[in-house]
């Protein structure tokens, strides 16, 4: 059984009331309804389910020969549209024959005394509204096509509008004869409310105009428009803080406005009705849920911004991430090509096959030797061997020493072949290191295009939040044309087209408040002579100043030392103290480029371990012996969370108001050994903390740990620059003035954001 959709469902209940309506819409209580069907036969809708309701509809007359009427027309499209399904074709231009051809049974069956002021006969009248049924059915085919097709999936046309309101205004009217005016006031201030708590913009005035057309037809007056602009006016002033806030207004002015209308002197009943036609639409808003509220304004806020752009955008976004995962597979899979496991080593068989060929093929005792099991003799000299890399007397065993007849020609051969094979083995090893180190490589790139190919795969949706950007720059005087606000949590981004003479500053105010989260202008492009686009980024929690104060090594023109400050994103930075093993400039170079390897990897955003372990690689395969010893900091500037790496490097210190934290570690320099074990501290940083790091020239200066500690303990710096001079002008004293080393002092400071 084919599942009818509730939407569907509802679409026939309007229809069928509207028709009914229709039909008391004209003071004879002529069969307007039949602009209504013909329109739903137009548009595509069920022709047997259309053909009951205009039936029953004309029922409302309670006339046999009018319901007759109704029955022949409906029989005769419903004929016709049957006819033409039978032969698979669509009802085109000739439609309007049709409509003509339907109003020979009004014409001839409907009762119609016809109206006095009209000097024409009743049946040249009827003539006359027939000719203006077809007129209606075709303005109403464009009302209902727009309404079932087009609504709230793009902007109308102004002659769609005016066909809407057309199809009110018959309605609204055929509502006030038939049921009165309190039923349409319940209809209308409904529809009126819900327009205002939805769009909270101007929009709700025009839509109030359109509103209140059917009561200004039916009295003949156009003072119900003033009072449903009234209407819209008071909830437009205080939707601001609320549906309910909206909602008060509404039932405040309403009865003020009836009374200005005489309502108080009617009868009791209908100024109950009435005001009951004012509460009632107020209580259906305020008890509708939040979440379907939610999602009518979303529909809405679709309907009224320009989605191309963004649908194109996400599209493309989309497309590059699926790409970008595509690529960052392959590079998984040049990973697991480079770093798959080496197979069981069988050289101590290899070499004791040589052995055998070289020395045993001709010995008369081989077989003597093979019997009595030396082969596993020979094999554990074989192991030493390779351990030691070369073997001797006191390294044979007793059963090979004491049976075998050549055991210096065995040595001497064992060393020859253990010499090959330590050549082979070095150049094996070479080969291992670099198959993981572009191992790593892949690995780190996999990562990095994953992370970007999952945040291109998010999509810009429509926010809620758009709307009050709108509402707030517009408080203030400032139109934007578009809005855009993407991301989440410290990624939100807001871009806006303003004025290009718009106050960054002051927009960034703006935006702050009414998001309720801190943002500052990251960046302004020109798009013309006078309109610019600009993006606002939240702003992060912390700020970050940076003193550094250097010495280098009594007689060197350069220092060892080298520091870096490198700013990765708007929300993280590192700060690096690099000490190149020695003084001079072979030391600085070695340090620079320790300094400089790790900069490019942190800024590709790759992960930390893949950094320090291919940054050790490349300095230990350096052709001479450069070692470095690191201090490093990654900083998040919303948390205050520090990652530090310390290879190799004295003593650093956290400096957090009366207390000091001591910051260690235990790991040899950089490229002493194939793989580097740093030591990784995570440390809090909180506003006005100072985090210091020193070369070994300061540390070695003061003689002890504990007397550095004493001496940072009695500081009370105000700014990171004249903690580093002071702490470097201290540690020359105690040389005297001359600096025994390379000498530097990093400082950073963490503020609040201003």
């Amino acid at each position: 059984m084919k599942r009818v959709e509730k939407k569907t469902v509802l679409t026939y209940l309007l229809i069928a009331a509207a028709m009914a309506l229709l039909n008391f819409a004209l003071p004879c209580r002529e069969p307007l309804s039949f602009a209504l069907f013909f329109a739903g036969i137009a548009c595509g809708l069920d022709p047997f389910l259309l053909c009951g309701e205009y039936v029953a509809a004309s029922a409302a007359r309670a006339d046999l020969y009018a319901f007759l009427s109704a029955l022949i027309q409906a029989a005769f499209f419903l004929v016709v549209t049957c006819l033409y399904r039978r032969f698979r074709r669509k009802i085109g231009y000739e439609r309007l024959l049709f409509a003509l051809a339907a109003q020979l049974p009004f014409i001839f069956l409907f009762p119609h005394a016809g109206y006095a002021l009209l000097p024409l006969s009743p049946t040249l009248q009827k003539l006359i509204l027939g000719a203006f049924f077809v007129l209606m059915s075709l303005l109403f085919e464009g009302g209902l096509s727009a309404v079932l097709h087009r609504a709230f999936r793009c902007k109308l046309s102004a002659g769609e509008l005016v066909e809407i309101a057309l199809m009110w205004l018959f309605t609204g009217m055929g509502a006030i004869f038939s049921l009165g005016n309190e039923f349409f006031y319940a209809i209308s201030l409904t529809a009126l409310l819900f327009a205002v708590v939805l769009l909270k913009n101007a929009a709700a005035a025009p839509f109030a105009v359109v509103l209140s057309f059917p009561l200004c037809v039916a009295r003949a007056s156009l003072i119900p428009l003033a009072y449903y602009a009234i209407f819209a006016s008071a909830m437009l002033l205080v939707v601001p803080y609320g549906k309910t806030a909206a909602a008060l207004a509404l039932l405040a002015v309403f009865p003020a406005a009836m009374y200005l209308d005489g309502l108080f002197a009617r009868t009791t009943l209908e100024i109950v009705l009435t005001l009951i036609s004012c509460a009632l639409p107020v209580v259906l808003v305020l008890s509708l849920p939040e979440k379907l509220m939610r999602r009518a304004k979303k529909t809405l806020l679709f309907y009224r911004e320009r989605t191309l752009p963004r649908i194109a955008v996400n599209r493309s976004r989309r497309a590059v991430g699926e790409q970008l995962f595509e690529v960052s597979s392959l590079f998984r899979e040049i990973e697991s090509a480079f770093d798959w496991k080496e197979p069981e080593d069988g050289s101590a068989v290899k070499l004791r096959g040589k052995l055998l060929r070289s020395l045993c093929d001709g010995c008369p005792s081989r077989a003597n030797c093979e019997r009595g099991g030396l082969y596993a003799s020979l094999d554990k000299l074989i192991a030493v061997g390779k351990a030691k890399g070369k073997v001797n007397l006191i390294d044979l065993p007793v059963e090979l020493s004491r049976m075998c007849q050549n055991s210096a020609g065995l040595l001497f051969a064992l060393n020859k072949h253990l010499e090959d094979y330590g050549r082979v083995a070095l150049e094996l090893e070479a080969a291992r290191e670099g198959r993981q180190l572009l191992a790593r490589q892949a690995h780190g790139v996999s990562e990095i295009l994953r992370d970007i190919a999952l945040e291109q795969s998010e999509e810009f949706v429509f926010s809620d939040e758009e709307s009050i950007i709108s509402a707030a720059l517009a408080k203030e005087g400032l139109l934007s044309s578009e809005i855009f606000l993407y991301g989440e949590g410290v990624n939100e981004t807001v871009s806006l087209t303003l004025e290009s003479n718009a106050s960054g500053k002051r927009v960034a105010q703006i935006l702050s408040k009414a998001l309720g989260v801190p943002l500052a202008l990251s960046e302004k492009i020109p798009l013309t002579s006078d309109r610019a686009c600009f993006i606002f980024r939240r702003k992060p929690c912390f700020d970050a100043a940076f003193g550094i104060a250097s010495c280098p090594k009594e007689g060197e023109t350069a220092s060892g030392d080298t520091h870096s400050i490198l700013k990765i994103d708007e929300r993280r930075f590192i700060v690096a103290l690099s000490d190149g093993m020695g003084s001079g400039e072979a030391a600085h170079d070695v340090s620079d480029h320790t300094l400089s390897l790790l900069e490019s990897f942190y800024k590709a955003k790759m992960p930390s371990e893949t950094v320090l372990g291919t940054v050790n690689s490349l300095i230990a395969f350096s052709t001479e012996e450069t070692f470095s010893c690191l201090d490093l900091a990654a900083v998040n500037l919303d948390t205050g969370i520090a990652d530090i790496v310390k290879i190799g490097s004295p003593v650093g210190f956290v400096l957090s108001g009366e207390t000091l934290q001591v910051l260690e570690g235990e790991s040899l320099p950089m490229g002493v050994l194939e793989a580097v074990h740093p030591a990784v501290l995570r440390v809090e940083l909180k506003e006005n903390d100072f985090m210091v790091f020193m070369s070994d020239g300061i540390t070695a200066a003061f003689g002890s740990s504990s007397e550095l500690c004493a001496y940072l303990s009695r500081m009370h710096p105000l700014n990171p620059q004249s903690l580093a001079e002071e702490i470097l002008r201290n540690a020359l004293e105690r040389y005297h003035g001359v600096a025994e080393d390379d000498m530097t002092v990093l400082a950073v400071k963490l503020t609040k954001s201003a």
